[in-house]
């Protein structure tokens, strides 16, 4: 048996199994108290991970952290979301605690790695991974091997920078396409209108959505409304995936995966308002060559799927 966990920025996931994709033995999951920092989660693992290496008799255990590792070395280089992980020897950590040989990756990179062993990209031998929520994170699988495990980091696709005109580097694909950017664009847009005198449903399902507090107004309120139809709100979803097509086109014409897979809560919103555009936009901008030769598929491996490549990548480093 092996240990996968998950660090992320609000959640702690601690899965037992056998890394072939199959069901959980045990899965424990806590809360992350970001006030706790590093060493918060840190004393989480430790007290949770000691029982389950010792019922289960795991032999070795995988992570998966929602931030740059350094996974050749064992090092987190930070967390964008919790503070105490600069610089920390996770692996090292990780077997004095617990007792047993650690591999450490980072989320996104176990997540693709999962979806090209079990999920979406099972049968093909090149898988792109984008997961579009709060953030907008990456990773590349060739040959069920994860690319860049001794950079420090890699296929992070959120990152580019949309047009030569995006020279601050807070101007990325991520601050336009994930769910925060979407929320702010629609905010914009939804006070530029009012400001204007413009009336419609759309604006006043909005409106309401919000209690006339448009600052307040959310992702996930926005995706609610796209689904239900409101244009106004699946506008600002082409708006975003086109920033996000763009990106990926360029992974595609570089590196040229057969399957490119996309997860996240931000996709959560389906076929007709995401993926449909989305697609659009990909083949808008890919090298023409390159046209049909991959397919852009939703993740198959749900919330677990980063449990799931945390303990694939410690099975594999057996």
């Amino acid at each position: 048996m092996y240990l996968g966990i998950e660090i992320g920025g609000t959640k702690l996931q601690l899965g037992v199994g056998a890394g072939d994709g199959s069901d959980f033995v045990a899965l424990e999951r806590r809360d992350v108290q970001i006030a706790r920092g590093g060493a918060g989660i840190r004393e989480q693992i430790r007290s949770v991970g000691r029982e389950l290496v010792a019922k289960h008799q795991v032999q070795r255990v995988g992570y998966g952290f929602g931030g740059p590792v350094l996974g050749a070395q064992g090092i987190v280089q930070t967390s964008h979301q919790v503070p105490g992980w600069d610089q920390f020897p996770l692996v090292e950590w990780t077997q004095q605690e617990l007792g047993v040989p650690t591999t450490l990756g980072n989320d996104c990179d176990v997540a693709c790695l999962a979806e090209a062993c079990f999920g979406a990209g099972r049968d093909a031998g090149s898988i792109f991974y984008v997961t579009v929520g709060t953030g907008i994170g990456g990773g590349l699988v060739l040959d069920r091997k994860i690319h860049g495990t001794t950079r420090p980091a890699a296929a992070e696709v959120g990152h580019l920078r949309p047009g030569l005109d995006a020279i601050e580097y807070s101007n990325t694909v991520e601050s336009r396409a994930a769910g925060p950017g979407i929320a702010i664009a629609t905010q914009k847009t939804l006070r530029r209108l009012i400001e204007e005198g413009q009336t419609s449903p759309e604006i006043t399902d909005l409106v309401i959505r919000c209690q006339n507090q448009i600052e307040s107004l959310t992702t996930k309120s926005i995706g609610e409304a796209a689904m239900a139809g409101n244009q106004l709100a699946r506008d600002e979803y082409v708006v975003a995936t086109r920033v996000l097509g763009w990106a990926i086109a360029q992974v595609i014409t570089v590196v040229a995966p057969e399957v490119v897979v996309v997860g996240g809560g931000v996709s959560l919103v389906g076929e007709e308002v995401f993926f449909a555009p989305l697609r659009n936009a990909v083949r808008q901008y890919a090298f023409p060559p390159l046209a049909n030769s991959y397919k852009l598929l939703p993740a198959a491996l749900g919330e677990s799927v980063v449990v799931h490549g945390a303990l694939a990548l410690a099975r594999l480093s057996h």
